[in-house]
């Protein structure tokens, strides 16, 4: 990956700057955004919104609100996110969040940083995240996480899992317990990211997104984290 212009989609975990709000982490990611552009490289981003989203899940599930409903707050939310980041790239930004891939495909063409937040019910900021690096025939989606990487079983209640350093696409799907979507699904890559990731075949580093220079670190092509090729 080190050298030349790349494609780029850097995925922003709310797990990271949203749980709880970071406001100088968010800058920081800006800022990561402008360097990578400024190097040469064509940059989107999607960023999710976090435990303010499973927040409002639960409550929209209380009220009795199905599970279309829960999606819908929970995207309100990452676009809200999405939002502050634009507004921080002033003229470098796109100037909005688009709500549909091929608006922020058009954006990206003509040189702009997009940041998407989410865009369907029934779809995570992962898919989108996906689904934007395939539209942009992008070289590599970078996911930036609140763990080191992907492990062999989660590590939040498996204290013998091991850091994977490199995985295949085939054996991806293999090691996370949902196998479809449900409102507020909280895991390292969501089942239907995982699926349209196997299928396309996008190189795909997973690095611990509580320093933003892990996500250059990937996109230099040094070792960090976990690379699913």
């Amino acid at each position: 990956m080190a050298g030349g212009q790349l494609r780029l989609v850097i995925r922003v975990g709310g797990s990271v700057v949203a749980s709880p709000f970071n406001p100088g982490l968010m800058s920081e990611y800006v800022d990561l955004l402008v360097d990578l552009r400024q190097r040469g490289h064509v940059v989107a981003a999607v960023v999710g919104g976090g435990s303010l989203s499973r927040e409002l899940i639960r409550a929209a599930r209380a009220m009795g609100l199905d599970e279309r409903c829960q999606d819908e707050v929970a995207i309100s939310v990452s676009r809200l996110m999405a939002q502050l980041f634009v507004l921080k790239l002033g003229e470098r930004g796109a100037g909005c969040v688009p709500t549909v891939v091929e608006e922020a495909v058009e954006l990206v063409e003509r040189g702009k940083v997009v940041v998407m937040g989410g865009l369907k019910p029934g779809m995570t900021t992962d898919t989108v995240a996906a689904m934007l690096a395939e539209r942009m025939r992008a070289g590599v989606l970078v996911k930036a996480t609140d763990q080191d990487g992907v492990y062999s079983r989660d590590p939040r209640r498996f204290p013998d899992a091991r850091l994977l350093d490199s995985l295949s696409f085939d054996d991806l799907g293999k090691l996370f317990e949902a196998d479809r979507h449900r409102a507020g699904i909280h895991q390292v890559l969501d089942p239907e990211a995982v699926r349209l990731l196997q299928k396309r075949r996008i190189k795909t580093v997973v690095v611990n997104g509580s320093k933003p220079g892990n996500v250059m670190l990937a996109v230099m092509g040094k070792r960090v984290g976990t690379v699913i090729s």
